[in-house]
C-alpha cells in the first residue's frame, strides 16, 4: 500500500470519527467547535454561539455550583426561554 492510500485511509477514519461526533452533537441540539482563533464555541444554546476560550470555560465550570446557587437563590427573578 502506498504512503498516499495511507494518507487517505487515516483522512477517511478521521472524518468518519468526526462525523459521529457531529452526529452525536446534533441529537442533543448543542454542538461545539473550535473557531479560528482558537477558543471554543458552543452552538445550539440561542441565536449566536456562546464563545470564550479554554481557561474561561474551565474557569466557569469551576464555578458550577455557585451558578446552581444563585440560579437557586434568585428563581423568582429568571426566566426561562421556551
Amino acid at each position: 500500500m502506498s504512503e498516499s492510500d495511507q494518507d487517505l485511509k487515516a483522512e477517511l477514519e478521521r472524518l468518519r470519527s468526526e462525523n459521529a461526533a457531529l452526529k452525536r452533537g446534533a441529537a442533543t441540539g448543542i454542538t461545539m467547535k473550535v473557531s479560528d482563533k482558537g477558543a471554543l464555541s458552543i452552538y445550539g444554546m440561542g441565536r449566536f454561539p456562546v464563545t470564550l476560550y479554554k481557561e474561561q470555560w474551565l474557569k466557569l465550570m469551576d464555578m458550577a455550583d455557585q451558578i446552581r446557587a444563585f440560579i437557586a437563590a434568585n428563581d423568582g427573578k429568571l426566566k426561562t426561554k421556551d
